[in-house]
């Protein structure tokens, strides 16, 4: 077996038992996300949507679509790398891993690669049960691809981030509870940050959520409150900063060797 073949093995072989960690328990994976969405749906979308009317020109609940499934993403993304690795730190047997020939970069991408695959898997639920209550088209299907699936990686790295520094379970639900709930509803999902004041509009710019949001909005509805170019140029380099930064801490060991 040439390095390569090595290399292929050691990766699907930590692809697939991320995958089977979510499917096996599918009832608390992936059903709980189509339920909470689909009461957003009937609550926000519905409901509170008939009152508020449009927003850029959509129907409220055709707006909000968006927003709710990269939600979706970027939470089980997380939250799926965040868990599985801590656990594997808490079980011990990551050491197995460290002492394998295999580089760094192959064991991030496997971990990485299954919280895309829950990532992507509940927002295709999410998209199936949006279908229900809305009849929106597709405006580009390269740009809300390219922006589904980079999202992901870029959340499920920021979940392997956490997991090297967490030192107990109450470590790997700070940063969602704190953070990643905080940014994604201040983050554009159910407004457009035209209609607030200039200066939180300048304050929302801040916040890295948004470019995202409203380039999943721009390749679904064709419209957002970012230009779709820089929304595009920042979620790349933070994907590129986050994917460096866990290398650099498998490289080194932090939060794993002692």
């Amino acid at each position: 077996m040439n390095r390569w073949s090595a290399y292929w093995t050691a990766f699907s072989t930590i692809l697939f038992k991320e995958i089977m960690r979510f499917v096996r328990i599918w009832v608390q994976t992936i059903l709980p996300p189509a339920i909470t969405m689909t009461l957003y749906f009937v609550i926000f979308g519905k409901l509170i949507g008939e009152q508020i009317g449009e927003m850029d020109g959509f129907k409220y609940i055709d707006f909000i679509v968006p927003g709710l499934i990269l939600m979706s993403v970027i939470s089980n993304s997380y939250a799926n790398v965040v868990s599985s690795f801590y656990s594997s730190k808490f079980q011990r047997h990551v050491e197995e891993l460290l002492i394998a020939p295999v580089p760094n970069w192959v064991i991030l991408a496997g971990y990485v690669g299954g919280g895309v695959a829950r990532g992507v898997s509940v927002g295709i639920v999410v998209t199936v049960v949006a279908m229900f209550f809305t009849d929106i088209s597709v405006h580009s299907y390269g740009v809300t691809l390219l922006v589904f699936v980079v999202t992901s990686i870029l959340f499920a790295t920021a979940g392997f981030i956490n997991a090297v520094y967490a030192n107990s379970f109450d470590d790997i639900s700070i940063v969602p509870t704190f953070v990643l709930t905080p940014l994604t509803y201040l983050g554009g999902v159910f407004y457009s940050i035209s209609l607030l004041p200039s200066f939180w509009q300048s304050v929302s710019l801040a916040n890295p959520v948004l470019y995202m949001i409203n380039a999943f909005r721009y390749g679904l509805l064709g419209v957002s409150d970012i230009p779709v170019a820089a929304a595009f140029g920042l979620i790349a380099v933070f994907t590129v900063i986050l994917v460096g930064f866990a290398l650099r801490l498998l490289d080194r060991g932090v939060g794993i060797k002692s």
